[in-house]
């Protein structure tokens, strides 16, 4: 994982049906990594990552509360600088696109970080924060996965890349139900009822 802010959305008023995870001053209801010294922390009204928690083993932060189906929204960001970085393509049945020679055909990219969010505490159900081509959203240990069946693959890539130019603020929501997934990102549902073979099991912790 690298350096991060995450905002809660309406904090003071949550929608109907919401309830905050993040207060906006402190981590309360969070669970930090044992020996982090303050990598994970509340600045600004944000939670603040830098990405170099001296915690031994799980660097993660987790929610105290767990959850099974569920609608999480949030706003994120990468601090960091960008820098350029190339990143495979994919064709339609999300397989690397591999040009003259074999050689795979990569796009070049504005590179600020990498980060997700596991969904019930499983790291392979990983909703993806990142610069690559596809777009936030992915989930890779799924699309990645020669095992899987081509709709799984394909439901687990986003359709377009909706993300925002590294530094700015996005919106997410992630939606689990059962084993389907569905992320809006900035307005746009990148993820639709994809499905998650197990399936997803709660957390184990």
């Amino acid at each position: 994982m690298t350096a991060l802010l995450l905002a809660a959305l309406a904090v003071q008023d949550p929608p109907a049906g919401f309830e905050p995870l993040f207060n906006g001053k402190d981590l309360s209801g969070w669970k930090i990594p044992e020996g982090d010294n303050g990598h994970w922390k509340v600045a600004g009204g944000v939670i603040d990552y830098d990405a170099r928690s001296e915690a031994r083993g799980d660097k993660n932060l987790w929610t105290v509360t767990s959850f099974a189906d569920f609608t999480l929204r949030l706003e994120w960001r990468f601090p960091d600088s960008p820098v350029p970085a190339d990143y495979p393509v994919f064709d339609a049945d999300e397989n690397e696109v591999k040009g003259p020679g074999g050689k795979m055909k990569t796009e070049r990219m504005m590179e600020a970080g990498d980060s997700g969010v596991f969904l019930r505490g499983y790291p392979k159900a990983q909703a993806n924060l990142f610069c690559h081509p596809c777009g936030s959203g992915e989930v890779w240990s799924y699309r990645t996965d020669p095992s899987m069946p081509p709709d799984v693959r394909r439901g687990a890539t986003p359709r377009k890349r909706a993300d925002r130019p590294p530094g700015e603020w996005n919106a997410m929501e992630i939606g689990l139900e059962g084993n389907r997934l569905t992320v809006v990102l900035n307005g746009e549902e990148v993820i639709s009822r994809a499905r998650l073979p197990g399936p997803v099991p709660p957390p184990l912790r």
